[in-house]
């Protein structure tokens, strides 16, 4: 049986705890697998818009990676020791080679246009794929992703109006003043909901880091 690499620390963590991982062994449970697609899908097309694929390409590897991640887990064998950022980075990098190779054969089948040394450039401006960008790039969008997939459970968790005032005052800096009276509430609740849903996230953020459920 392979071992697939799962966790290194903390730090890293979306909710891929062991409990979930387990869990995504059969295919058939819908909810587990919904809980990661939901969690990592926006991950890996971020990444690979980063990489320089079209929005049809980096749906394709979101795709892609997904079905070899189901396909692996059909082997999988819980590892505490390891990484499952550096595997899935692992699996999302090998699908973004894969569509950059499919252009590569498609321009080398196509007639050379005249002036070639806007496509250079454009070629140029992609980050090598198996170079140590990729890995950045996946940092960035991993930490940005916790806090998105925080800020949506948490978004979930409380009243409309509430979060209402909460993204007009945090999220789209709107001054103080100007939430009050747009919404035709006190000063003194516009701190509350930034006080109570802040707090909301951090701890969301924190069970995301979490090894174990």
């Amino acid at each position: 049986m392979i071992a697939i690499n799962m966790f290194d620390n903390p730090d890293e963590f979306i909710p891929t705890r062991k409990s979930l991982l387990s869990r995504l062994k059969n295919l058939d449970d819908q909810d587990s697998w919904a809980d990661f697609f939901n969690t990592y899908w926006k991950l890996i097309y971020g990444v690979a818009r980063r990489a320089g694929l079209a929005d049809a390409d980096a749906q394709e590897v979101v795709q892609q990676t997904v079905i070899e991640f189901a396909n692996k887990m059909q082997e999988f064998k819980y590892d505490a020791t390891k990484s499952f950022k550096a595997f899935l980075l692992t699996m999302t990098r090998w699908r973004i080679i894969d569509q950059l190779r499919k252009h590569q054969r498609a321009e080398a089948r196509a007639p050379l246009p005249s002036d070639t040394t806007h496509g250079a450039s454009a070629m140029e401006a992609i980050p090598d794929p198996a170079g140590p960008e990729l890995e950045d790039i996946w940092d960035e969008e991993w930490e940005k992703n916790i806090w998105d997939a925080a800020i949506e459970k948490v978004k979930q968790q409380v009243n409309a109006k509430q979060y209402q005032i909460f993204d007009l005052y945090v999220m789209k800096e709107w001054p103080v003043q100007k939430v009050a009276h747009t919404l035709g509430i006190s000063i003194a609740r516009v701190y509350l909901a930034k006080h109570r849903i802040g707090r909301l996230i951090q701890k969301e953020v924190r069970i995301l880091r979490e090894k174990e459920s």
